[in-house]
């Protein structure tokens, strides 16, 4: 999971302070999710999947289809 949320932060060319204003929450905070110090909560992933326009599943790595869910 926490590969599949790096991953899509770095196809954007983002760093991790851009993406955390993005998501109004602290870089240090969302590091900590990227490194794997800390499991993000299911609010934290609603909000990444509607970000990056993908799935829970997919930053999940229960699938590797990137769709979103209709």
């Amino acid at each position: 999971m926490y590969v599949r949320i790096k991953q899509l932060r770095e196809e954007k060319h983002f760093t991790q302070v851009r993406l955390a204003i993005e998501l109004e929450m602290d870089q240090s905070e969302y590091s900590r999710f990227e490194r794997g110090a800390r499991p993000p909560s299911v609010a934290l992933l609603k909000k990444l999947a509607r970000y990056h326009n993908t799935s829970i599943d997919y930053i999940l790595e229960e699938t590797d289809n990137r769709r979103r869910y209709e």
